[in-house]
């Protein structure tokens, strides 16, 4: 029996690290939280300010929304522009990835707004409130 020589043999550990593994799990857990979806819905129409978007959503605290316009930023969903003006002014709006995620979330809203009462009668009927 010869000794072949020893190759070296690419695993996950010689890639780039990603924060998760699995792209589809990495994208839903960010536009699948509480406040994201809602906030893209609201940038849909076109740029808004802070304050209008928080307006709109209504029960989202100021460090929520902070927060979560800055993951949709890093994420590349929205675009923050800064206008040296005072006091400042700061609107954000949909980026082309941000856009191209319109028709996907509208077909989504849609689904949920169809079934929301459905899915609503199945948990009673499994707590037995029915």
């Amino acid at each position: 029996m010869t000794d072949l020589p020893k190759q070296r043999v690419d695993t996950p550990t010689n890639f780039p690290p990603f924060e998760q593994p699995c792209p589809i799990r990495d994208v839903l857990d960010r536009i699948g939280d509480q406040w994201s979806l809602l906030l893209l819905e609201s940038l849909a129409p076109g740029r808004k300010r802070f304050s209008e978007l928080g307006r709109e959503i209504g029960d989202i605290s100021k460090q929520m929304l902070s927060r979560t316009l800055k993951q949709l930023e890093q994420d590349g969903f929205i675009t923050r522009t800064v206008y040296p003006e005072v006091p400042p002014r700061v609107e954000y709006e949909l980026t082309d990835l941000g856009q191209s995620f319109r028709g996907p979330m509208q077909a989504l809203v849609q689904w949920a707004d169809a079934n929301h009462r459905v899915i609503v009668e199945a948990r009673n009927r499994y707590r037995g409130l029915d």
